[in-house]
């Protein structure tokens, strides 16, 4: 009854924002420091935005890149942790290795885009089906709009999954 309220009165990107900061809150701290919010979330893309402010920023005023990381993250591990959540299933979710390549200084608010959606979901069913550990590449690419829509950061993160028993 309360999910039924929340869901038909508050806007999906909002539920989606309180999603990721409540586990930030309860499971990984610095996701909740750095403050992200959804800006898209559907069967296209995944759309991560954390701002560049006094928490987020390094000595040369541009992005810290443990804060990058931690946007990639989100944005690689997101639409798998919605469909595990989803699908009921206890899934381990953990990134096997991670690889960056960074570009230029993000010296803005930073988007962290992902655009594999129907590959993750198909992934997660996979593994829940499966039973077994299983790994997938994630492609992010972090864009600062309010400068240039060309990458600042390209990412590489295995996603790795496996139903617990």
């Amino acid at each position: 009854m309360i999910k039924e309220l929340i869901t038909k009165n508050i806007p999906q990107k909002l539920q989606d924002t309180l999603f990721v900061r409540f586990f930030g809150l309860t499971k990984v701290p610095l996701i909740f420091f750095v403050s992200p919010s959804v800006v898209r979330l559907d069967d296209q893309q995944c759309v991560v935005k954390i701002p560049l402010n006094r928490r987020t920023k390094n000595h040369l005023n541009s992005m810290y890149f443990g804060v990058l990381a931690t946007g990639a993250d989100l944005a690689g591990g997101l639409v798998a942790m919605k469909e595990i959540a989803d699908s009921k299933k206890q899934v381990a979710l953990s990134f096997k290795d991670f690889h960056a390549e960074f570009l230029k200084r993000a010296e803005g608010d930073v988007h962290f885009v992902c655009t594999q959606i129907p590959e993750i979901k198909n992934f997660v069913a996979q593994v829940i089906a499966s039973g077994e550990r299983m790994n997938f590449p994630v492609y992010i690419e972090a864009i600062v709009p309010s400068i240039e829509a060309a990458p600042v950061a390209k990412f590489t993160l295995t996603l790795s999954l496996k139903l617990k028993n």
